[in-house]
């Protein structure tokens, strides 16, 4: 995933509640699915971090290293300043980019 082009604010947002509940009719539902995808999200991130970081795992004590070292503060810095995972997944679940289901529901429509 593509954190750069998201268009999720880095900042906090009040949001109405009325918004959130729109699709579930249930905000803790809704929560629920932010949170989730939320979970996704910071995982995708952490894993992604850990690849770039990975590269700068060398042992050496050398001029290089502290070359080394800016680039992975330089990397960090760019991770820092992306959008929270929170924030993604909630700008995500407004514009419907998230899929769910609840199988509980499913089954009370076959009945």
């Amino acid at each position: 995933m593509d954190f750069k082009k998201t268009n999720a604010p880095t900042t906090t947002v009040t949001r109405n509640l009325m918004d959130l509940c729109r699709d579930t009719n249930n905000v803790y539902e809704s929560v629920s699915i932010i949170s989730k995808r939320s979970n996704q999200i910071a995982v995708e991130m952490k894993e992604e971090l850990s690849k770039k970081l990975v590269e700068f795992g060398a042992n050496s004590d050398s001029l290089e290293e502290i070359y080394e070292n800016e680039e992975q503060i330089q990397i960090s810095r760019y991770y820092e300043r992306l959008p929270k995972p929170t924030l993604i997944a909630t700008q995500e679940f407004v514009e419907d980019k998230v899929y769910y289901r609840n199988p509980a529901k499913e089954a009370d429509r076959k009945l």
